[in-house]
Formats: C-alpha cells, structure tokens, sequence
C-alpha cells in the first residue's frame, strides 16, 4: 500500500513537537541581543564547522540508498552546490573558512577545534540516518528546512561581534537555501508506505534533537544564553 503524499508529508514533520521545540529555541532568540565575546563566536564557529565538513560525505551516502533517479537527482544538485559545483574554492566548507578568517577569527579554531560530545554524536546521527532510504529523507529534510535559521543565528553572531556586515557564507545560503529545500521537498514526492513515512518522521524528529542538543551545550559553554527547556 502506498500513501499519496503531495506535500502532507512536509506539513506532518515541520508539524511535530521536535521540529516545534528546535525553531524556538532561546540560542537563536538570545544570539541577538546578547553580548557575545570572541572567544564565545569563536568557539560557536569551530563546533559548526564539524557537521559542515561532514555534510557532503552524509548527502553523498544519501545519493546512495534513494532508490530512483528523481530522488538521486534532488539530492545530487544539493550536493554538487555544497562541494562548489566545478571549483572547490566554492564550496560551503572552503567559502566558511575563508570567509570567518577575513572576519577576524583564527582558521585554526575554525577548522581544527575539537568537537564537543554533542557535536560527535550529531555527525554520528547524520552517518547512521543515511545508511537507508527513509531515515536519508528524514534526515535531508530536518537539515534543509532549518538550515537557514541556524545560518543565520551563527552569520548574526559573527557580523554583531566582529562588526563585518556581509559574510559570503551567510549569502550564499541565502541565494541557495530555497533552492535545497526545494530539492528535498521534492525528493519525498515519490509514493511512501505508511511504515516508510514513519520511518522518515521519526528520523527528522531524531535529527531535530540532535541539533538541539548542539545548540543546548553552546549554550552551556556561553553561559549568557539559557538553553531549550531551562530556566
């Protein structure tokens, strides 16, 4: 039996509690009027760059278990986008280094701090949700639709702190995030039984949870922003 899913499938997940509790969490909320030293953004941007540098290995695994060539197709054209397309010097991971550097912050903490359990078990989740179809999608999906939040609470972080007002790594999510949650809404479109739609729900639920567990600890290790669910 297949579901016809025309886009319910979306609703159903940015819908759930753990969609819900992650797009409000006090990090992105705070990260705006607190003052942040360069120590602290520093520190945001050296865990961030963990699941960046990890994310086209996680897409390309993904390519790997879709099942039919419209769902290899959606997810290679974001795939293509985060590694630069035909150079590497426009790649995500390669546009963020340069681009926090010339922002004033030491390459070294960006690309070599170590990474916090909760940012090693995030990376964790994201190599074990591709290993098959359904958890991929959930996992693509969880990433692509929030993405440009979290982009945009770290881009705030930076421009408040270091006082530089355009940062190529923010703009190039703004140009291309649509795009990507356009490719992995369309990615869903294919016919789901009821157990695979499951499957995908409680992987983009899973992976929403991870991610609020990394900004919980960024939070912590702050101590100027309360983190999800505290007072």
């Amino acid at each position: 039996m297949t579901v016809e899913i025309v886009g319910s499938i979306s609703d159903r997940l940015t819908g759930t509690e753990a969609h819900r509790a992650f797009v409000d969490h006090e990090f992105f909320k705070q990260v705006r009027s607190r003052e942040l030293s360069h120590e602290h953004v520093g520190m945001f941007l050296g865990q961030w760059w963990h699941p960046l540098h990890y994310f086209p290995t996680f897409l390309a695994r993904c390519v790997s278990v879709l099942p039919d060539i419209e769902s290899k197709s959606a997810i290679t054209r974001i795939l293509s986008q985060e590694v630069g397309v035909r150079s590497a010097k426009a790649a995500h991971e390669a546009i963020y280094a340069d681009s926090m550097e010339k922002a004033g912050y030491d390459r070294r903490t960006v690309t070599g701090s170590a990474p916090f359990a909760e940012t090693a078990q995030l990376v964790a989740w994201y190599e074990k949700c591709s290993a098959d179809r359904c958890s991929a999608l959930g996992g693509i999906f969880a990433t692509e639709v929030t993405d440009l939040l979290m982009v945009s609470a770290i881009g705030e972080a930076v421009r408040r702190e270091s006082g530089t007002e355009r940062n190529a790594w923010v703009d190039i999510h703004v140009t291309q995030e649509p795009d990507h949650v356009d490719q992995a809404t369309n990615a869903l479109f294919s016919g789901l039984t009821l157990e695979q739609e499951r499957a995908v729900l409680d992987s983009a639920e899973e992976m929403w949870r991870h991610w609020t567990a990394f900004f919980d600890r960024l939070a912590i290790e702050t101590g100027t922003i309360v983190p999800s669910g505290r007072s």
